[in-house]
């Protein structure tokens, strides 16, 4: 079993519509949106296919992606009310961008690396994007087991010029039935009222950062804690029309 070499491949007809623009991606009409979530356009079945192959052969082959609190946040205080918290996390990952590496090797024996290097998947986050983008873009595995979590963050990069206007993230989630929740919570006019359940077969989401947002701690069902993974296929897009290439 593979991947499919086209990410079309594992849509649904409501999907096959949002990639050709028959069907917006979201029925919100706020602008600027920054947090879009899809629903049924990745089929159930195909979806578990790719779920279980990550499980049996890409999971022993993930680096550990942590980053604590980092103490001095409390010693280094010297007066009431200025805490100040950098990104913390805690994730297991498979970077695609280093080829070296085993999880690279077992992510392109799979076509996965193919699957998310397709035209399909570029041409499905344009149309969750709503503007062009770079034609070469980041991939990134991630997976989420009980307790592991990301802290608030922005994804702001104003030293780089590519990304100083922002850019996309696209992230498939295909999560084991013993996850019982996971949560994405995110900034609306200035504070962290928003929530997204993120626990889904098949879900898609996008960011059209920078925003401020953060990840629940996985938390598993009872008695089923070693199979509670929530797997993310990542694309990071950058956009044609940023700053840089205006000057």
């Amino acid at each position: 079993m593979r991947f499919p070499a086209e990410f079309s491949d594992l849509l649904t007809a409501k999907g096959r519509r949002i990639l050709s623009g028959r069907e917006p991606a979201s029925s919100s009409t706020e602008l600027p949106q920054r947090f879009i979530a899809v629903a049924g356009a990745i089929d159930h079945k195909r979806a578990q296919t790719c779920r279980d192959l990550l499980d049996t052969k890409l999971l022993a082959a993930l680096s550990p992606l942590e980053a604590p609190i980092p103490p001095e946040t409390i010693t280094a205080m010297d007066r009431n009310y200025e805490e100040w918290l950098p990104k913390t996390a805690r994730v297991h990952t498979a970077y695609l961008e280093r080829k070296r590496t085993r999880a690279f090797a077992i992510c392109e024996n799979l076509g996965l690396v193919q699957m998310l290097q397709s035209q399909s998947f570029a041409a499905f986050a344009t149309a969750l994007a709503g503007r062009a983008l770079q034609p070469r873009w980041g991939m990134q595995v991630l997976c989420y087991r009980p307790g592991d979590y990301a802290g608030p963050h922005n994804d702001h990069h104003p030293e780089e010029a590519a990304a100083i206007d922002g850019y996309l993230d696209v992230h498939i989630t295909l999560a084991t039935r013993a996850v019982a929740h996971q949560w994405l919570v995110y900034a609306k006019r200035g504070h962290f009222s928003e929530m997204h359940d993120v626990n889904t077969l098949g879900g898609i989401t996008a960011y059209r950062l920078p925003f401020w947002h953060y990840t629940t701690p996985l938390v598993a069902r009872a008695h089923v804690t070693a199979e509670a993974r929530r797997w993310v296929l990542l694309g990071t897009f950058l956009y044609r029309d940023t700053h840089k290439n205006k000057s």
